[in-house]
């Protein structure tokens, strides 16, 4: 069985991404390029908030200009190109629909750890993931469509 500590951190985790699928859509309302302007002001908040954080030890970096570009690089690759990849299929796709995409994340990375890392997930986490499959198998989106960007009056 689990640990008590760990269903929360679950269920936290939950909850946030429930909060990011709501309010990356509502980001991306208006189409894709007034939400990825939003998500860069977002960024912007998130770095004046974090920053202070870890600021002293990440300080050393600065004189090292390889692990500067590492962390930029990582940066990039982390952040920004999921985060603007994300914003588009928001401003494309059904809340409902982009969540279940979601939801295939620890499908997809099940099967690089297999053919990667070689990591062979247990019956349990098979079980977890086929659930996953089923409930992406069986979900009809009966929201309206959005309309394109651009074809709503202001």
């Amino acid at each position: 069985m689990g640990e008590p500590l760990g269903f929360v951190f679950a269920f936290v985790n939950c909850a946030g991404f429930v909060l990011y699928v709501v309010l990356g859509h509502r980001i991306a309302g208006d189409g894709g390029a007034e939400g990825i302007d939003r998500l860069g002001a977002s960024m912007l908040v998130a770095l004046v908030v974090v920053s202070p954080v870890g600021f002293v030890e990440a300080a050393r970096t600065f004189t090292q200009p390889l692990l500067l570009a590492a962390g930029i690089g990582v940066g990039i690759c982390s952040s920004v190109v999921p985060y603007v990849c994300d914003q588009l299929a928001m401003a494309r796709l059904p809340r409902s629909t982009f969540a279940l995409l979601l939801a295939l994340l620890p499908a997809t990375a099940t099967v690089i750890g297999i053919v990667v890392l070689r990591q062979v997930p247990t019956l349990t986490e098979v079980a977890g993931i086929l659930l996953v499959i089923v409930g992406v198998a069986v979900h009809s989106d009966r929201t309206p469509q959005r309309p394109a960007a651009g074809g709503r009056g202001r």
